[in-house]
Parts: C-alpha cells; structure tokens; sequence
C-alpha cells in the first residue's frame, strides 16, 4: 500500500522509514524543492537527520500530485504550516494522519479543526507520543497513540501502520491527544528555562508537575479524557520532551535561561520549538473556558517578550498557594 508522507523534515523522513518497515512503500513530499533531490540523491536528510540512511523502500515524489494514489497521508509539517500545506494537496479522499502537535496561531484552531476548515468530510486521525523522530527513523523500540472519531477506525488505521518496534496504541479521544501534544511543547519550554537558570531538580519536576495539572484543567474542559491525559499522548510525550535537552522546546526554553533572546531564537535557521507559537494560542482557548494556565501564560510572555524569564519565574513563585493540590 502506498503512504503519502507530506512534509521531508526529520519527522516526515522518520515517519517514512516506520512505513516502510510496515511493509509500505511511502511517497515522500516536502515544500522544499532542494532538499527533495539532496534526499533522492543521497538517501538520507542531511540537515535534519545527518548519517541516518533512508529505507531504500522510500520514494520521492516532487509533484504533490503524486500524492493522491494515496489512501492514507501523514501530515508531518509544522503546525503553523498545517493550513497552507492543506491547500496545495491533490484533491482526494485520503485518511489525513495530523503528525504535528500545537495549537493554530489567530484561529485558536486544534489542527483537526484547520483540516475539517480546509477539508470539509476528509476522514482524520491524529498521531501522537513519545517520539524522538532520529531513534524512530533508526527503528528503535516507539509507542505511540493513534487517535480517530471512531475507535473501529483508530484500530484499523493503527494495525495498518504499526511494526514490532512502532506500536501504535488506538484512542477515539482526538481532542484529547491533540491538547496533551500541543500543551507538552509549552511545559517542556518551561522546564528548560529551569534547567538553563540553574533551579535545580526540585524546581523542574515541580514545574513538570503543575504543567500537567493545568493541562488536565484544559483537557477536561473540552472534554477529553483522563486516562489520555496519563497515557503515551500525555504523560508519556511530557516525561521524554521536558527531561531531555534533545527535544527542540526543551532546548528552546535552555536557551532562554541562559540569556538568549527570544527573537534570535526564533529566527528563521534556528530549530523550530511548536510550543513557542502555540503558548499565547492555548491561554486564549482556555480563557474562552474561564480557564487559567498560569505556567503556559508564563511561556507566552516570555517568547513575546512581555517580560523577561526571570520576573516570569518570580510571578509564578508569587502567585497565591492553592487551597488544595
């Protein structure tokens, strides 16, 4: 069966791979039109995923077009870029898999939300997890969940896609697994401006762990589930992306720690962090909610600006003691 990956990152080149070893043959198509021949010539992403060899199974398709032979499309670019990607895909009653995580910037949209917007009927699924995209294009062990409407669908979509070391776990709980993936990114900003200030261990699993908490408050909220919250989506995503300087927000929030500033941080050549644009667009869905984020909120002024990381860590060590945990 043919898989359309749609984005030629390192996500999209490892979720390539993970087809391949699934018995697939994946049609690989990315924006870039220099870097699709650089990965057709050389058999890997020099950029993004240097010395790690692409399945020889991988084909490279430079027409977007192509693409529609396709019965299912991963949509592995970033969340920001979900909209415009949408509108130049073939049309086609493909299975869009949303692979990105974050929350639409100005629409306040979950990236279902944007396909249904841009794609009114198209079936969808998210997947989401624990996943450090160069271990999965290597073919090490990775769960993760693959979450539909219709739980019959996430099953089948999942037994389709998983290998022994790429199991994917079925969940009908989209809105869920989209809130957890989006909200991770942010906390994990958040614990590497910890690990960058020098607070110590405490200060970090206490950050982690509020981080969660209003999470939760978020995904209830909005009617996601509990056991998606403490599951691979959830919990699972934040243990690996906030204790890991791997992670590109993890690192993103080190860096401002340390002294750097948002805008260079954000430039163009630097590594894209999703929380960094996700931040201000979840504290205004909460709020439609009458939901505070205080940590989340503490990110967004950070990276636009508003204030420094330091005062953002003295608000948030002055803010009132709850009266129950």
């Amino acid at each position: 069966m043919e898989i359309g990956i749609v984005g030629s990152g390192a996500w999209g080149c490892a979720l390539a791979c993970a087809v391949a070893r699934a018995g697939h043959v994946p049609l690989l198509w990315g924006r870039d039109p220099g870097l699709l021949r650089t990965i057709a010539e050389r058999r890997e992403n020099p950029r993004q995923l240097p010395g790690v060899p692409l399945a020889p199974e991988i084909r490279v398709v430079p027409d977007a077009g192509e693409l529609a032979a396709a019965s299912v499309w991963l949509l592995a670019v970033p969340a920001q870029a979900l909209r415009a990607v949408l509108r130049v895909l073939p049309p086609a009653r493909s299975v869009c898999v949303i692979c990105a995580k974050g929350i639409e910037r100005g629409s306040g949209l979950l990236l279902s939300q944007v396909v249904e917007e841009v794609r009114p009927g198209t079936p969808l699924a998210v997947l989401s997890g624990p996943s450090f995209a160069a271990e999965v294009a290597r073919g090490l062990p990775t769960a993760l969940t693959l979450a539909a409407p219709r739980i019959e669908d996430a099953r089948g979509l999942a037994g389709r896609l998983a290998s022994p070391a790429f199991r994917l776990y079925a969940s009908d709980d989209v809105v869920g697994v989209e809130l957890v993936g989006a909200l991770k990114n942010v906390v994990a900003i958040a614990a590497g401006a910890v690990m960058g200030m020098g607070l110590g261990e405490n200060a970090r699993a206490a950050l982690i762990t509020r981080g969660l908490a209003e999470t939760a408050r978020l995904v209830a909220a909005e009617g996601g589930r509990r056991e998606t919250l403490m599951g691979l989506a959830g919990l699972g995503d934040l243990l690996l992306t906030a204790t890991s300087l791997t992670s590109r927000n993890t690192r993103f929030g080190y860096e401002l720690g340390r002294g750097a500033r948002p805008r260079d941080l954000l430039a163009p050549d630097r590594p894209l962090a999703e929380g960094a644009w996700t931040a201000r667009a979840a504290v205004e869905r909460a709020a439609r909610h009458g939901i505070e984020l205080p940590i989340t909120a503490a990110v967004a002024d950070v990276v636009e600006g508003v204030v420094d990381v330091r005062e953002a860590v003295r608000r948030l060590l002055s803010r009132p003691l709850p009266p129950r945990e």
